[in-house]
């Protein structure tokens, strides 16, 4: 059976461990250099560049969240020993690991880091498709004469390259279509390297519960139990065209998804659909100042991420979150597609005085939805708000002494309430 050494990249004819390093870290599959779709996903990804940045905290169970009413964004393996896991309340995260150390998100450190993986994954192939920071699928088709070795034994060298150069790690999916080789990424995290191969997916698949298929949630989930299907093995003994009568176009994906079939491509253009941020408040608000403020943190952010980007959104979004967890939301279409905090704010911040609902809220977010490249405000704005070009400027200004000086060098007064 063809063996890879993880560790030194031997490869060789099977084996518990590798006859030249000896590492027990050996990848043994009958189709290991047949396969090209891949999918990498950073193990525990905030938590490991805080633990990258801060080797204090090496031995400590590590949160990376909001405040006590906050969420876990992540967490490290030792708090998830405990049973933390990743939008979990943090109150309850504390209370089954009291002793965990909890850190804010840093946005910034963990965009670095999500591009110079990226970078080294667009060393192996030009096909790289990222879903998130921590993830991507990759797709290593035709590369084998160019780089002289197989998908595997790339893959295999970026893991590595990732902890020799950037300190952090990642767990690799290694099959023939993106949605077993997601499958794949998670069965032995962290540091993991997983196949699923042609001749066993049918098998493998079978005794699995049906939430493991892709875009089956809770509400998928219990209307498949109502039907009796339980495991992907249930799903599979069904006809198509009764899938199709009982559960629409969804039934038509799930009957394909029951076999392991999959014919999405890898694709490196993958639209990005919106760009958004929200936080949670320590305490439930109705303060006009304190959700203005929290408003122009949320939009600062948001528009930061759509010029680190190169876009722009024509539709801006508010979500609220009332103390009893009801959530309001509310749009506006824009002229022109815009990437200014001051305009997203400025809009947001209407949207908002619409609201009749009093509150209190625990939770707010602003976002852009109709993304595209970026092309500058509308130039008609400045008939209705003679300032908007003025404070666009001064924002842009604000843009290059941050570039050069750091995200904290310019603070927007309103930012502090």
């Amino acid at each position: 059976m063809p063996a890879l050494c993880r560790d030194c990249l031997e490869v060789f004819d099977d084996g518990s461990r590798c006859p030249r390093c000896r590492s027990p870290r050996v990848a043994r599959h009958a189709e290991l250099f047949g396969l090209a779709i891949a999918h990498m996903d950073c193990d525990a990804f905030y938590a490991s560049v805080e633990k990258r940045d801060h080797p204090e905290l090496l031995d400590k169970p590590l949160i990376v969240g909001g405040g006590r009413r906050g969420v876990v964004s992540t967490c490290c393996y030792l708090a998830r020993i405990k049973g933390v896991r990743s939008a979990m309340p943090m109150f309850k995260a504390l209370q089954l690991c009291p002793g965990a150390v909890v850190l804010p998100p840093r946005f910034p450190a963990y965009v670095e880091a999500s591009r110079a993986i990226r970078a080294m994954m667009e060393e192996l192939t030009p096909a790289v498709e990222p879903l998130s920071l921590d993830e991507a699928f990759l797709d290593l088709t035709g590369t084998e004469r160019l780089h002289g070795a197989p998908p595997a034994v790339m893959l295999a060298r970026l893991a590595r390259r990732m902890k020799e150069e950037l300190g952090l790690t990642g767990s690799i999916g290694l099959s023939h279509n993106k949605f077993l080789a997601k499958i794949a990424s998670d069965l032995d995290k962290p540091r993991g390297f997983s196949v699923i191969g042609r001749a066993e997916t049918r098998d493998f698949l079978r005794p699995r519960p049906v939430r493991l298929l892709w875009g089956i949630g809770p509400a998928a989930q219990e209307s498949l139990h109502r039907a009796g299907i339980h495991t992907i093995g249930d799903l599979e003994r069904w006809e198509r065209d009764d899938l199709v009568r009982r559960f629409g176009a969804m039934g038509e994906r799930l009957w394909h998804l029951a076999r392991g079939e999959d014919r999405r491509r890898v694709s490196a253009d993958e639209p990005v659909r919106s760009i958004s941020n929200e936080t949670t408040f320590d305490e439930d608000t109705a303060d006009p100042a304190l959700l203005d403020g929290h408003l122009w943190r949320m939009a600062d952010k948001t528009a930061s991420r759509a010029k680190a980007r190169g876009l722009a959104g024509q539709v801006v979004m508010l979500k609220l979150r009332r103390a009893d967890f009801r959530i309001l939301t509310r749009r506006q279409t824009l002229a022109h597609p815009t990437q200014t905090a001051d305009r997203l704010y400025h809009t947001a911040r209407g949207l908002l005085e619409q609201v009749t609902d009093p509150g209190p809220f625990r939770l707010l977010g602003v976002g852009l939805s109709g993304i595209g490249p970026e092309r500058g405000d509308d130039p008609q704005r400045d008939l209705l708000d003679p300032a908007a070009s003025r404070r666009e400027g001064a924002e842009r200004a604000a843009d290059r002494v941050r570039a050069r000086f750091g995200e904290g060098a310019i603070f927007k007064g309103r930012g502090w309430r």
